[in-house]
């Protein structure tokens, strides 16, 4: 059985989590607290193999609770985040403090849209139960708080604080360049592992990079400034119509999807609807076949943590063009779906630690 801790302020919302997820015979739902103070008792008292967790509660919000949890007991944590630009912002910081993933729930109690998120809070809760956080040691996630803390108080004007470590620069090899375009395929655990490897970039990095993250509307613009404020490229939500240019990394906005139009002397990106029917908007495939169609070999294919195999057909298609695949290791990936799908169908010409895919990318457009 699967032990899972719901902690949130509202009673609807654990009367209905705890609902949702005791209809798998292998989940059981030990404990509902009420705020972040009584959570943590249950945390220690039941010792769940995942915690969901509110961000705005009394006594002891969601952010601080997640604090304790990481530094004490470290395990699996859902966010359950409102879809506005606030819980937008609450939920990328507890995601680089060591939140595994988010489900997004309504505002209103009365809503019958928080039974849409049933299969898939139950999916993510059973895979990431299985990791037992992996891909992640006690010390990394206590450097995670205290960088994220050290950082948050720096901001204030806290001339005390220690700033946060800044990541190493990926260092640009010698030799010809082979590629300009570099696509990015992501899910479930990927604001942290996108940040990591596009914080190691150069200003001056000799290529556009697509983003396709699985991510609601209200997640992506927040998601894109979070980047652009800690990264030395530019980061920002893609627009329809605009020019692609080096050193830029586009973030496709949520619900929709990214696509390349190449015109005789310059790329335009393109953000749009169809096709409807995807599993996901944005589609790593869509955007792994926009590329093949759009630069073939000048393309690089990455795929990051995620659930499913999103990617895989657009990534056959890329590397039939002479394109080339990066795909995350198992051993840091919070869901090994998507990389082990490319990895499995024979695609990925490297497998890369998350610490090592910046400099990878860089490395293999000279490949």
């Amino acid at each position: 059985m699967i032990k899972v801790v719901v902690i949130d302020d509202s009673a609807f919302m654990r009367k209905a989590l705890a609902a949702m997820l005791s209809k798998d015979p292998e989940i059981e739902v030990v404990g509902a607290a009420r705020d972040g103070e009584e959570g943590l008792e249950m945390i220690r008292r039941h010792q769940p193999d995942v915690v969901t967790l509110d961000i705005e509660m009394p006594r002891m919000d969601g952010l601080t609770a997640l604090r304790h949890i990481m530094m004490e007991m470290p395990r699996p944590v859902l966010m359950v985040s409102s879809l506005t630009t606030e819980g937008a912002e609450a939920t990328l910081k507890a995601m680089e403090l060591g939140a595994v993933d988010f489900i997004p729930k309504q505002l209103s109690k009365v809503s019958l849209d928080i039974v849409k998120i049933e299969d898939d809070l139950r999916a993510k809760v059973k895979l990431i139960a299985k990791r037992r956080m992996s891909h992640l040691s006690r010390s990394s996630l206590t450097a995670r708080v205290r960088a994220a803390g050290a950082a948050g108080a720096a901001q204030a004007g806290a001339a005390s604080a220690a700033p946060a470590e800044r990541p190493s620069r990926a260092t640009r090899p010698g030799g010809a360049q082979t590629r300009d375009l570099v696509a990015i395929g992501v899910s479930t655990g990927g604001p942290p592992a996108v940040q990591k490897v596009l914080s190691v970039l150069p200003k001056d990095f000799p290529a556009g990079i697509l983003i396709a993250q699985h991510m609601p509307a209200a997640f992506t613009g927040p998601f894109a400034k979070r980047l652009d404020s800690v990264c030395q490229i530019t980061v920002k939500e893609a627009e329809d119509g605009e020019r692609l240019q080096h050193g830029v990394a586009y973030v496709a906005p949520g619900g929709k999807h990214l696509r390349l139009d190449q015109k005789v002397s310059r790329i335009d990106v393109r953000v749009v609807e169809e096709p409807r029917e995807a599993l996901y908007k944005p589609s790593a495939t869509v955007l792994f076949d926009s590329v093949a169609a759009g630069v073939g070999r000048r393309g690089l294919g990455v795929v990051l943590t995620g659930m499913g195999s999103d990617g895989l057909d657009g990534m056959k298609v890329l590397k039939a063009k002479g394109g080339r695949a990066l795909a995350q290791s198992d051993s840091t990936c919070v869901v090994y779906g998507m990389p082990k799908a490319i990895v499995d169908a024979g695609l990925a010409d490297e497998i890369v630690d998350i610490d090592d895919m910046g400099e990878a990318i860089l490395q293999n457009l000279y490949k």
